[in-house]
């Protein structure tokens, strides 16, 4: 009898601890991590837009600063994960690695709740950074804060129904407002160069996912949304997407011909030849999702890389 209880409790324990296992794979599934690599590599070019105007900038903040555009990265994931689960979309989508979320919830719907709540917690988690920096440096930063605590918020609710809004809300996000509040955080003070700068980003996250939408038009669909590949078809999308890669770089090289960026912000430009590579599949097969994917994954690359070699150009015009 003694040996039936202790296999029955052992039972109970196993299926416990497979419990919570389940679960912390289907939070994580819902933060989208190979994503997040996006956020470093958009705060290197506010870091960097920093240091031009404050050398003396110490670690602990530029981790903070990370950490919080992190919790804010990792919310809007959840959030988007979360409504798209209780909208039924999820049960529509056709999943590739770049759109269609991570199916993490329609496989755990009972970790629907949790990951609500957690995409709450770490929207929390990123203010409560925002404040600690407005009390450091000043109200310069609420500005920028609170436009993005509600773009967090509404992004998924709000503005994917607006074509317009829907395509300036990603490089809004990740541009505009992520240089220049890492900028602001780290130094006090709104920067012409940090505002410049941001347009490159800005302009690669809009066309990041406006590809990424290509997929995903005939589940989006199913819920009311309308973003541009729904409103104007893949075809005419396709040119704003070569559009919108065009933009991104024309902003570096005015920046340098208005004396604005430094000469060495022209790295940026190395990754031209795989945006020419991207934009000629998509205009040449809109309509065709599988051979999309390899502009799709360079498109990953382009927004990556940019960044990271802008916010390069911009550290050796200090050196």
């Amino acid at each position: 009898m003694e040996r039936s209880d202790s296999q029955s409790c052992h039972s109970r324990d196993s299926t416990s601890a497979s419990g919570i296992t389940d679960t912390v794979k289907t939070l994580l599934g819902t933060f989208r991590i190979p994503f997040l690599l996006l956020t470093p590599a958009c705060v290197s070019v506010g870091l960097a837009c920093a240091l031009t105007e404050q050398k003396n900038i110490d670690a602990p903040s530029v981790l903070l600063v990370l950490f919080g555009a992190l919790m804010a990265h990792v919310s809007v994931n959840v959030f988007n994960e979360y409504d798209d689960f209780n909208s039924g979309l999820d049960l529509h989508t056709s999943r590739t690695p770049f759109s269609g979320g991570s199916g993490a919830l329609p496989s755990h719907p009972k970790s629907a709740r949790l990951a609500h709540i957690t995409a709450w917690i770490t929207l929390l988690s990123s203010a409560l950074v925002g404040l600690y920096f407005v009390f450091l440096q000043g109200y310069a930063l609420v500005p920028l804060g609170l436009t993005g605590l509600f773009l967090l918020v509404s992004y998924t609710r709000w503005w994917v129904y607006h074509p317009v809004l829907c395509l300036l809300a990603p490089g809004l996000g990740f541009g505009v407002l992520m240089v220049q509040g890492s900028n602001v955080a780290l130094t006090g003070n709104y920067s012409v160069a940090a505002f410049v700068a941001s347009l490159c980003p800005t302009f690669l996250v809009s066309g990041l996912l406006l590809l990424n939408q290509f997929p995903d038009v005939e589940a989006d669909q199913t819920v009311g949304r309308n973003h541009y590949p729904i409103a104007i078809g893949r075809a005419a999308s396709a040119r704003l997407y070569a559009v919108l890669l065009l933009l991104a770089y024309l902003s570096v090289v005015a920046g340098i011909v208005i004396d604005v960026l430094p000469i060495h912000a022209t790295l940026a430009l190395f990754t031209v030849p795989l945006a020419m590579f991207s934009v000629r599949i998509v205009m040449k097969t809109p309509d065709d999702i599988p051979a999309l994917a390899p502009a799709m994954a360079v498109n990953v690359m382009i927004n990556l890389l940019t960044p990271l070699l802008l916010a390069t150009g911009l550290w050796l015009s200090i050196a």
